[in-house]
């Protein structure tokens, strides 16, 4: 099998580029980033499939060659479309409301996550944590879960209007 050095001298630049732009911090620059590595991908999977050939019909001969197409690559070709579809419209979908809120599409260090970040690593800290944990071990006590007062975790009982 022999692969055309230009098409994976593209392919790499297109990744490349893509990865590089996704690396900023604008959404839009991570959209354009989504695609190139999209395109990129497929004209590896491209490489992949082989030299052109005979249609990959059954029963029919090419003039040219005897060799057939490997259907194989172009299906995940097709399957990579989609998917790369799909990620490029949640993106937008994702760019639009980053708009309609901030009218900006920068992402912001977000405050939160640095507080969780700087939080100790006791097992009281954890995020799963509830009042029955044992703050020391992190393990659950025998009272079980305590979510609030003893009336929140009784069964509800049901009021009948007998008129």
């Amino acid at each position: 099998m022999e692969a055309n050095l230009f098409l994976l001298i593209a392919s790499g630049v297109l990744i490349a580029a893509g990865v590089y732009l996704m690396l900023d911090r604008a959404m839009t620059r991570m959209l354009l980033g989504v695609m190139l590595i999209g395109n990129g991908a497929n004209l590896l999977l491209l490489q992949a499939g082989g030299q052109a050939g005979a249609p990959p019909i059954l029963e029919r001969e090419s003039i040219v060659t005897d060799k057939v197409a490997d259907p194989l690559a172009q299906g995940m070709i097709l399957t990579a479309i989609v998917i790369s579809m799909a990620m490029v419209s949640f993106i937008l979908a994702l760019l639009y409301r980053q708009y309609r809120y901030r009218a900006d599409d920068v992402i912001e260090h977000d405050a939160e996550d640095q507080a969780i970040a700087a939080r100790p690593a006791t097992p009281s800290a954890a995020p799963d944590a509830d009042a029955s944990d044992d703050p020391e071990t992190g393990r659950l006590r025998s009272g079980g879960d305590a979510f609030g007062p003893r009336s929140f975790e009784e069964p509800v009982k049901e009021v009948r209007k007998d008129a």
